[in-house]
């Protein structure tokens, strides 16, 4: 499971195996563990040889997800978008930083979204919706 899963996070985030491996490099505790290779990704991903603990933590940090993700153990967490808006953690968009004037922005048309859509028309039998602008004549 952890091959395929490695995989998929990886292409998912269109990287090369050498852009992954330069990532963990650069991660804060890359100190812990050797510099990793695209080599070595590659035969993790192949099932050829099995990283360390270590190394799957990273992994871990670097993708967003648990340990037991990434081992098979457990499914993807649910995320609550909110908490991670109004968390303090450092947040990007397509690679570019989210200020926290981005965040509080996004936060609030998410919000609207959600609580817009209460108000939105059920579609009809072709799944068009009745556009009502509310204006009065």
């Amino acid at each position: 499971m952890f091959p395929e899963r490695l995989r998929a996070l990886r292409r998912g985030q269109k990287m090369t195996l050498g852009e992954l491996a330069t990532a963990l490099n650069h991660l804060p505790d890359a100190d812990l563990t050797r510099n990793n290779t695209a080599a070595q990704i590659g035969n993790w991903e192949r099932n050829l040889r099995t990283p360390s603990y270590l190394e799957v933590r990273k992994l871990a940090e670097y993708f967003h997800v648990t340990t037991d993700y990434l081992s098979g153990q457990a499914d993807q967490e649910e995320y609550d978008l909110g908490r991670i808006f109004l968390s303090g953690k450092p947040l990007t968009f397509n690679q570019e930083h989210l200020s926290g004037e981005d965040r509080y922005e996004l936060f609030q048309l998410m919000n609207g979204y959600l609580h817009g859509r209460q108000q939105r028309a059920v579609p009809d039998d072709n799944g068009q919706e009745e556009l009502d602008l509310h204006f009065d004549n």
